[in-house]
């Protein structure tokens, strides 16, 4: 069932958008037999790769001299059956979710006019974004007190039933530095509000680590939604940079013809092919296993160590974030870079310093790794 049949995308895409005629290019017509059409080398690289044999049971289209498919319809029909979602429609594949975001702020945010919603604290992407593309940021800190890091969804609703100029809310769920899932329910709310006729865009970069929490299958009923996703997390192909958006069919296709021709390369789409095949989502699985059960370890190893304070947040994603406390039994930022300095530059072990941001005083956020190198962390703390 379609919800909020009062959504209008055309009244809130800037209108040199929604009149774009997307660059057609030729592999956008043919992608088989002499291809004489796109000025490619037809003599192939200037040096012979190797390409894994499993790589070319995946796709005839792994030579490197032409360009890719411009759709990646194939990573979009394994990311249905993975997501539960009914069509290739509701996809847009991209360079990591990062250009999911600033997609979306170049599609629906006129330029030193229109504004987004951010929750701090928050992943840092969205504010550089905004600003790269002058678009106002509009901040509603999410409620910290005790660490709970969760939407202050009223005054959320009070902002923006206010100004009309905010676009999109971006929801980063579980979030980054706060590691913590988002209420559905809150954020159901937001999407119901029917003051509010802009996109709401989730960033489910960490949902892997808590993949049943997903609200990605709700792009199929809420026209006003976007999810972004990653394979940078769990799948642990950070190098590749491929990320996802999901929507409607509406707004995957803004995103298809806005974007450039060939964004994703040939070597990324076979690896985000292997990735989502069977055998791949067993390892990413078995991965996701692992450092579940490490993340445990650091929780608990992290409890008794004196100068740290409780775990903040609900450890939903790959990495904890902990208080250093200082002289006064406070959590203190002076305490934690000197932590974080001592072990960089000494100790050869990097953390994130994340003191500075809202609600995170003092803290350390310190990804999960491997049983080794938690333990060499640990013995150096």
């Amino acid at each position: 069932m379609l919800l909020r049949p009062d959504f209008d995308l055309e009244k809130i895409t800037r209108p040199n958008i929604w009149a774009l005629k997307p660059y057609r290019c030729a592999r956008d017509d043919f992608s088989e037999g002499i291809l004489l059409d796109a000025n490619e080398n037809a003599y192939g690289p200037s040096f012979t790769p190797e390409i894994h044999s499993e790589f070319k049971t995946i796709s005839s289209d792994y030579h490197l001299e032409r360009y890719p498919d411009p759709r990646q319809d194939e990573i979009k029909k394994r990311l249905c059956a993975l997501r539960h979602i009914n069509s290739v429609e509701h996809f847009f594949v991209g360079v990591g979710s990062d250009e999911c975001i600033d997609l979306a702020m170049r599609i629906f945010c006129v330029p030193g006019k229109d504004k987004v919603l951010i929750t701090p604290p928050t992943y840092g992407m969205y504010s550089v974004s905004a600003h790269t593309n002058d678009v106002g940021v509009v901040k509603v800190n999410l409620n910290v007190q005790d660490g709970l890091f969760q939407l202050d969804v009223d005054q959320m609703i009070s902002v923006l039933q206010q100004d009309a100029l905010i676009k999109i809310v971006f929801l980063c769920s579980p979030g980054n530095p706060t590691g913590t899932l988002l209420k559905k329910s809150d954020i159901e709310r937001i999407l119901l509000c029917p003051e509010y006729k802009g996109i709401v865009f989730v960033d489910e970069a960490y949902i892997d680590f808590d993949e049943q929490q997903s609200v990605s299958q709700w792009v199929q009923n809420y026209p006003n939604l976007i999810v972004s996703q990653t394979l940078s997390k769990a799948f642990g192909l950070a190098g590749v940079r491929l990320g996802v958006s999901m929507s409607s069919p509406e707004i995957a296709s803004l995103f298809n013809k806005t974007k450039a021709p060939y964004n994703v390369s040939t070597p990324a789409s076979l690896i985000a092919k292997q990735a989502l095949s069977e055998k791949g989502l067993e390892g990413m699985r078995e991965h996701v296993r692992l450092l579940v059960e490490q993340r445990a370890r650091l929780v608990s190893e992290f409890g008794k160590i004196p100068y740290f304070g409780k775990i903040l947040g609900a450890n939903d994603a790959n990495f904890i974030l902990v208080p250093v406390i200082g002289k006064s039994d406070k959590p203190c930022n002076k305490s934690a870079f000197a932590i974080y300095q001592t072990l960089a530059q000494v100790q050869g072990v990097v953390v994130r310093f994340r003191g500075n941001e809202h609600g995170c005083e003092g803290c350390l956020r310190v990804t999960v790794g491997t049983k080794d190198e938690n333990t060499v962390l640990l013995e150096r703390l």
